[in-house]
Parts: structure tokens; sequence; C-alpha cells
């Protein structure tokens, strides 16, 4: 049971000082208010949390400037009410309400002679300000992205989606931490039973701290030994508000700078938010490279070497001979040679990432012309497989998200093993397993391959919107996401001009 608040100061000021010993960044400052300074107070922050009180605009220095024009019975009334004319303000009951608050950036004052704690929200710790979205670059649309503040997220989202059925449930997770989680949805939209399913998952775990959405991805995604994602993250909160609007449910974490849109299909991380917003002729063709950068990120090498070792009768004999004067003079079979410049351009990808600055995009650049330029002239490689390797890591580039593109780049090692062992076969071995896999999986009870194997899932059709995009008047019903009833999202206004909707 938490300790009660006492109605003497003193005992409450020995029981602070106890529990936040050598916590030097916590203050616990005493004070005399009220009318010949008759009324002991007591107010706890955290230093870099509450504005400096003797500031005009701190909403605290302008309480404390408040009580000191008052009697202590006034003081104590207004208290008790629970008023003090001052926005946010929450009566706090126990000891332990009252160090959670503090410690979440708030100051929280003591009163001699009342039994419970004031607690006074204040600018809180620092953060990142909105600033412009770095991983999803957009040309059209808006160029916010999240910041580490959940509730500066949410507030990006509810200015977009300006409904009260935007509901947002909150939880605490973390033992330690004691982490803010948010789950924002559409109470008329979300799909029965998705909503309780992710609530059980998020309430199933004990934890220390959760200190991202990376960990309560890999905490609540069922099918854990699966590499692909079933959460899409993303830093914009206008793609968010655009798939809330299609049943989807978003969960924001505090401290993260990304957001986990659920269920997650196939389909959607092979989408950006901009393509909505540009005319369908466009984005159907973008739509068409972005799907044939998957399959040539993925069996391009496995190819190369099927075809080179096993299968050349499918070449020019001008291409076969080409590729054999090259491949004269190198040491390395051609599985090997693959797997050598793989690994390295993989190594150059990873140090530009960790890179500071733009210095990691020159890293990435010099460093791909120099380890292959070099091993050419070594002639440890030929350059036809510096080639393939170059086209096969500018597919995996190509790919809107990066942490779907990373499976691909994962199971291309596993391709250049069949297609350089067993030819076509291992190949077509290879995508029957993989296909497989991706047709048993499910997110949320949403079959990952959706729209492509939903056809005729309660007469949902979602081919207008999949790999070829219908232009947006023809786009009339949700996706899979929402519920039966509310699927239809554009309807035609009656007696309108028939010419505007079609």
């Amino acid at each position: 049971m938490s300790d009660a608040i006492d109605a003497k100061i003193e005992k409450n000021e020995a029981y602070l000082r106890n529990r936040l010993k050598n916590c030097d960044d916590c203050i616990i400052r005493p004070m005399v208010l009220g009318e010949e300074s008759r009324i002991r107070c007591l107010v706890v922050y955290l230093e870099v949390a509450v504005s400096n009180m003797i500031l005009e605009d701190s909403m605290v220095g302008k309480l404390i400037n408040h009580l000191e024009e008052m009697s202590p019975a006034d003081i104590l009334e207004a208290v008790r009410r629970d008023g003090l004319g001052i926005s946010d303000v929450k009566t706090l009951e126990n000891m332990e309400d009252a160090m959670a608050a503090m410690l979440a950036g708030n100051a929280v004052f003591f009163f001699d002679g009342y039994t419970k704690a004031i607690k006074i929200s204040s600018k809180g710790y620092p953060n990142l300000s909105v600033s412009e979205a770095s991983r999803e670059k957009v040309l059209r649309g808006s160029k916010e992205s999240f910041t580490d503040a959940v509730k500066t997220n949410s507030a990006l989202v509810r200015k977009r989606i300006r409904d009260t059925r935007l509901k947002v449930k909150e939880k605490t997770l973390g033992t330690r931490s004691s982490t803010v989680v948010q789950l924002l949805y559409m109470e008329d939209l979300v799909r029965p039973g998705i909503l309780e399913t992710i609530e059980e998952r998020l309430d199933s775990f004990v934890i220390d701290g959760v200190l991202d959405t990376g960990v309560l991805e890999q905490l609540t995604e069922k099918h854990w030994l699966s590499p692909f994602p079933q959460f899409q993250s993303t830093e914009r909160p206008d793609k968010c508000a655009m798939e809330i609007l299609n049943g989807r449910i978003l969960l924001l974490c505090d401290h993260s700078p990304e957001g986990l849109l659920l269920p997650a299909a196939f389909n959607d991380f092979l989408q950006v938010s901009e393509d909505s917003y540009n005319r369908f002729e466009i984005v159907s063709f973008q739509r068409f490279l972005r799907y044939a950068s998957v399959l040539f990120a993925m069996l391009f090498s496995g190819l190369y070497l099927a075809v080179t070792n096993f299968h050349t009768q499918v070449l020019p004999t001008n291409l076969i001979l080409s590729f054999s004067q090259a491949s004269q003079g190198v040491p390395f079979p051609g599985i090997l040679e693959i797997l050598l410049m793989e690994v390295a351009f993989e190594t150059i990808r990873e140090a530009g990432v960790r890179m500071p600055g733009p210095l990691g995009g020159t890293i990435g650049i010099v460093g791909g012309l120099i380890v292959g330029q070099a091993a050419v002239t070594a002639n440890l490689v030929s350059p036809i497989a510096v080639v393939v390797v170059a086209v096969t890591a500018l597919c995996s580039l190509s790919i809107p998200s990066q942490e779907f593109s990373a499976p691909f780049r994962l199971l291309k090692f596993g391709f250049i093993f069949l297609g350089g062992t067993m030819g076509i076969f291992g190949i077509l071995l290879g995508l029957y397993l993989t296909v497989s896999h991706l047709a048993g999986l499910k997110s949320f009870g949403i079959p990952y391959l959706a729209p492509f194997d939903a056809q005729n899932r309660q007469g949902y059709r979602g081919e207008d919107d999949s790999i070829l995009r219908m232009p947006i008047w023809k786009l009339r019903k949700r996706p899979l996401y929402a519920r039966k009833q509310e699927q239809t999202k554009l309807r035609e206004k009656k007696g309108g001009d028939q010419d505007v909707c079609r």
C-alpha cells in the first residue's frame, strides 16, 4: 500500500528527503506563503523540467505570487477546491503518485494541514522540436515528423483528424522507466478484436524499461521468428492520420520519434504518403518500380549465379563469351566472388549509416567505387560481378521502408547459395518457401499478402490500390482493416455536379 500524505509538512519533507537522497537534480524547496507568512508549503521538482519560478510567465511562479497575497484560510480553501485558477492542476492522493508526477516533469506542492498534494504541469523534459522528416522524404505533402514527446506526437495526429471519434488510450509500461504509451484509433472504424488483442499483448509482459517502439514491436509480435515486420514504423504524422482513417491503429511510445501502425501487410510497406497526392499514372509506375526492386534485391545475384553456372544456354552466345572473358584470371569461383562483393557492399552501407552527417553519404559512394574498382584491378572479382552487386544494392535502396528492405537483404544470401549450388531449381525452391511463409503470415488476424489473397473475404476487393492505383475517385472502399459496415469512404453528393465525382 502506498504511503499516505501526512497533514504535517515536516513528515512529508522527511519522507521526500529520504526517497530523494543523492538525487541532486531533484529540488526540494520549503516556502512560507500567505499574509504574514503563516502557511508553510513544500515544492518538489526536477531542476531542468520545471520553469524558473521567479519568471512571470511560469505557471508555478504565477501560483506562488497568487498565494502570497491570500490569507491562510483562503489558501487552504483554494487548495481544497482544486482549482487555484490555473489549468492542468490535479490532486494527488499518496506519495507514490506524487513521486511519479514529479519524475514525469511536473511540480508537486505540499501544504501544511492538507493531506493531499497538488500537481502543476510545467514545461517538462527537454525534447526535440517538430522538424522535417529525415528518413521518409517526400516531394509533395507535409514535411513534419514526430518528436521524442508522445503528447506532441498525438497532438500532431489530432491536428489532422479533428474528430471526437479519434480515441487516445494511454498506458504506462516499464516498472522503472514508467514510459507512457498511447494507442490512437477511430472508434467507429477499427475492427472488433484488434484493439483488445494489442492491449492484451501490451499487458502480457513486465519489463524494467521501454525506451523505444522497437522494444514494444519485438515483445508484442506473434510470429517472432519471421524476418518480416508485422508493424509498420513511420515518422510521418500525415501518414499515420491517413492510415487511422483506413481503420488501422497507431502505437506511440514516449522518447521515440516513430509510430507503429498495425495491422501491417506486404503492400503497405511499398506505399508512401504522397501516393495519395499524385496522379494515378505516376503512382502506378512508381509502385511497379518498387515491386520490381523487391524482386531484384532478393533474386538478381542468385539468378546470375544460376544462369552462369548451370543454364548458360538461356543467354546469347556473345553475352556468354563476354562473361567468360571478364572472368579470366579471377581465382575465386562465382559464388565466392559474389559473396565477397555482397559482404563488402553491406559493410560499406553499414559504415555510411553510422558515419555522422554528410560524411555518411560520401563514405558510401567513394567506398563503393574504390572497393569495386580496386577489386577489379587486382583481378579478385570480375567487372560483371561488381555490376550485379551494385544493381542489387541499388534496388534494395529503392524500397521505401528500411525495416522492410532488411529481410530481402538477408534472403539475398540464401538465394545466392541456392542459385550457386542448385541453379534455377534452387531459385524456384527458395521462392516457394518464401511465398509459402508470407501466405501463412498474419498481422493481428489480417493476411500479410492482403489484398492479393483477400479478394473474396467478406466481399472485399483491394486490387484498385495495390501494385496499380486507380484514380482517386474510384477508390471508394477502405482497406480490409476497417470494419465491414464502414468500408465506404467516398460517396457522391446527391444533386451535385456528376462530372466532379464521376
